[in-house]
């Protein structure tokens, strides 16, 4: 017999809240109305909608297992939608439509979905590329389409159908499929139970110092979801999510102000824009105590920019993780300037230390899978390995996919199961854990092994250069190194000989560059699209291939 803690359905949290404060607003979007015409949510309208959705979901064939793509945008509706899957036990799929029109489709493919959810343009694309929808059965329109397509009325559901009752749900079950950007390869779906989801909500809540009634801007829609888990006001800016390096920075602060929001969440690229735009106005972020950014790693000029923004006593912090498992580890700006010194030297980005109920160790690097390893191979402090983590925000596999979840998991020395993250770096004396790059993306010369984060930094130390990025050209074990850089504005070619100069002087003061002798320049990176934060140095890396056969 199961006890009642092994039933838990992450929609109980949005009970919870509503009962314990139903007015309060759970969800302002003032720019974009829902299929009633609202801007805000109550917790209790919250509640109630999604319970109501639920109801219509079950009523009109959909079954409970069932995985249903969701193509709403982010706003009121979005909220209802995702909620009222989790209280009718059916997983949402949550694809990055921003990863482009053919691979979104395959991961669509691969989820294998029974339903879909969506704004019209989502059942047109059923429609044109019918083969990656064969599975689908049900589908639900918000919006308006033809009648002729067979399509349910989002909003007759949301209107016409009593509240579904609540009933338990296995903390194991499947919660959701969430796909992972795919921008070091292809995307997966990783598996989130309801229990991964409660962790990862415990966490925040107890390591970010949220409390029930404070008012977050989530510009990212996962991360946006947890808000009303925690008890928040979520306030949904007026911005494009798929592309946040072009946010308008003015909507953004105005929002800031006018909802009296205390906590942010953005892509480093976001931050970057707030930053050059309150240090032109000479703004002070005032009321906001706290800014999370994740994605990519903050470099310490970002965090120290956004720190001179702040109020005394807020904080800027990043937490470590991936789609696979999030938080892992967490830094502040006060920590990030500590390490800055190391960071330039080439020595990694520092993210912090392992959260309460998170293990890390540090593993031989190595591509093949691995069944289990043993105290022994636990690299000692210093040494760059594959960072390997443990604990209850960890998924335990991707959707359908055997190969890739045996190439990941492996047994520690007590039976547990981690996750190798696919990430490289090293932890120091303290217990902090130091970014050194992805693992696909090191380069493997003759002379030794290249990290992508530690090489770059050196080069980023230079005033002219905006990014640079470093890519190996040739097969494993005898690549060259290459360094691609991105100026901070246009050179000519005397400007840009002068520059590789001194990026070669700066190459080889520092032992971890000295075999970088090539330098190639590209006025603009190919970027992820989920943060507009992580470089394409697999794109970079064929762009460069091609540039040296020219020559």
């Amino acid at each position: 017999m199961m006890a009642d803690n092994d039933f838990f359905n992450i929609a109980q949290t949005l009970t919870t809240a509503a009962q314990d404060d139903p007015d309060r607003l759970a969800v302002i979007a003032r720019h974009a109305p829902d299929c009633l015409g609202r801007t805000v949510l109550s917790y209790a309208q919250l509640a109630e909608d999604s319970s109501r959705l639920a109801g219509g979901l079950l009523a009109n064939g959909f079954e409970p297992g069932d995985r249903v793509v969701v193509m709403v945008p982010m706003g009121l509706d979005f909220f209802i939608t995702v909620f009222a899957l989790f209280k009718a036990r059916l997983a949402p799929v949550m694809v990055d439509p921003g990863m482009g029109l053919k691979r979104m489709l395959l991961c669509l493919s691969e989820g294998k979905p029974r339903g879909i959810i969506g704004v019209p343009r989502a059942h047109l694309a059923c429609v044109l590329w019918p083969k990656y929808f064969v599975t689908v059965k049900k589908r639900v329109v918000l919006g308006r389409f033809p009648s002729l397509f067979g399509l349910k009325n989002f909003k007759k559901l949301l209107t016409g159908y009593p509240l579904l009752p609540e009933r338990k749900t296995s903390a194991e079950e499947t919660a959701a499929i969430l796909f992972t950007s795919g921008a070091t390869g292809p995307a997966k779906g990783a598996v989130y139970t309801h229990a991964m989801f409660r962790a990862q909500v415990e966490s925040i809540a107890a390591n970010f110092g949220f409390k029930f009634g404070g008012v977050d801007m989530a510009t990212f829609p996962l991360f946006a979801l947890f808000a009303p888990a925690l008890g928040l006001t979520s306030v949904i800016p007026n911005m494009n999510p798929i592309k946040p390096g072009q946010a308008d920075p003015k909507k953004l602060i105005h929002s800031l102000v006018s909802e009296k929001c205390d906590s942010l969440f953005g892509s480093p690229a976001l931050l970057a824009r707030l930053a050059e735009y309150g240090e032109s106005e000479k703004l002070v972020l005032k009321g906001v105590r706290l800014i999370i950014t994740a994605g990519a790693p903050v470099r310490p000029t970002l965090a120290a920019r956004i720190g001179a923004l702040l109020e005394p006593g807020a904080a800027l912090v990043t937490p470590y993780g991936a789609t696979e498992g999030m938080p892992l580890t967490t830094v502040d700006n006060a920590e990030i300037a500590e390490a800055r010194g190391m960071t330039e030297q080439g020595f990694g980005m520092c993210v912090g230390r392992a959260l309460p109920g998170i293990r890390l160790a540090i593993l031989p690097i190595s591509d093949q899978p691995m069944e289990s390893f043993k105290e022994s191979q636990i690299l000692p402090v210093g040494e760059i390995g594959e960072i390997t983590a443990t604990g209850p925000v960890i998924c335990q596999s991707y959707f359908e996919k055997p190969k890739e979840t045996a190439l990941t998991l492996v047994k520690g020395p007590d039976g547990t199961v981690w996750r190798r993250m696919g990430d490289l770096g090293w932890q120091d004396a303290q217990g902090r854990l130091w970014f050194c790059g992805r693992k696909s993306q090191r380069v493997v010369t003759e002379r030794g092994t290249l990290f992508s984060v530690c090489c770059e930094a050196i080069f980023n130390n230079h005033p002219r250069t905006r990014r640079s990025a470093l890519v190996g050209v040739g097969r494993g074990g005898h690549q060259k190194p290459v360094i691609i850089i991105e100026p901070n504005a246009g050179l000519n070619r005397g400007q840009w000989a002068e520059l590789v100069e001194e990026l070669k002087k700066l190459g080889q003061a520092n032992p971890r560059t000295r075999a970088i002798e090539i330098f190639l320049r590209r006025d603009s990176f190919p970027m992820d699209i989920r943060h507009n934060a992580k470089i394409g140095r697999e794109k970079l890396a064929v762009w460069a291939a091609k540039r040296l056969e020219a020559v």
